[in-house]
């Protein structure tokens, strides 16, 4: 995997490419070199080595100190908001929510069993196979298939990614702001989910899980899309119903249906 660190305005694994941002380019702070640390460390257990693109001397060469001796990189966590993806509403990621999203068809398979799982698991075919698929349009490496992912709880990946799914490549900003098709999102705190044994960070996610996640147990909300609603209501378990809600939609962007879920999100959790 490549690391390819500029002044992007955001961050997003494509085709084998880490376009880092930062938030106060060209200086990086220490979540940020915590983050390259992880990404390293992570790459590394799965066999890959990751090269950086910097055209930055001084970027460069603080960058290639933490992907080369990442042990020494002191660890740190994310800020309440921070900014190196400013791509939302909010201008900056929240950290105190992550969010998964998936199809109407998933969300019923996830009701069924109660539990958020790989793909791998979820899908039961080989890591190879859901490699070659052409809704793995980002080209993520064999190793993403055997966890469940996350994203900060007002970001609008959710939805893209289920988008990115159906097109088999990445929305145009045309299709991010006219009507889409919505994702069921499922909300979690970060601070306990992070202390899960199967936790995982590799320096891109927000998070992310080994095989499964109990629902029961974790699930801090779930937001079903009101043109979803009648399709999976039956579908959601009598334990979990106090936890998933209905969100009327009225025509929003992907970036105002994001923010109007988290503020929604964070009311119901007040």
């Amino acid at each position: 995997m490549k690391v390819k660190i500029a002044d992007h305005g955001g961050a997003i694994q494509w085709g084998g490419v880490y376009f880092f941002g930062l938030s106060d380019y060209p200086n990086i702070s220490p979540w940020e070199l915590h983050k390259l640390a992880r990404f390293a460390q992570y790459e590394r257990a799965h066999g890959r080595e990751p090269k950086l693109k910097c055209g930055h001397r001084g970027i460069r060469r603080t960058a290639k100190a933490a992907l080369q001796k990442p042990d020494l990189v002191p660890e740190a966590m994310p800020s309440a908001k921070i900014t190196e993806c400013t791509a939302c509403k909010q201008g900056g990621c929240l950290t105190d929510l992550l969010c998964h999203g998936s199809s109407a068809e998933d969300a019923k398979a996830i009701f069924a069993c109660g539990e958020l799982r790989s793909a791998a698991l979820a899908r039961g075919l080989p890591r190879e196979l859901l490699a070659k698929e052409p809704r793995n349009a980002a080209g993520d490496p064999l190793d993403y298939f055997d966890y469940v992912m996350f994203a900060w709880g007002n970001c609008q990946a959710a939805d893209s990614l289920v988008m990115e799914r159906q097109l088999g490549r990445f929305p145009t900003q045309e299709e991010f702001d006219r009507p889409f098709t919505r994702s069921v999102r499922f909300y979690f705190r970060y601070n306990p989910l992070i202390a899960h044994p199967g936790f995982v960070f590799d320096g891109y996610h927000a998070a992310k899980i080994r095989d499964t996640l109990d629902l029961q147990m974790h699930l801090a909300a779930c937001i079903v899309p009101g043109s979803l609603w009648d399709e999976l209501s039956f579908s959601i378990p009598e334990a979990l119903r106090p936890r998933v809600h209905c969100l009327a939609e009225e025509g929003e962007s992907m970036l105002d249906w994001s923010e109007k879920c988290y503020d929604f999100v964070k009311e119901v959790l007040a």
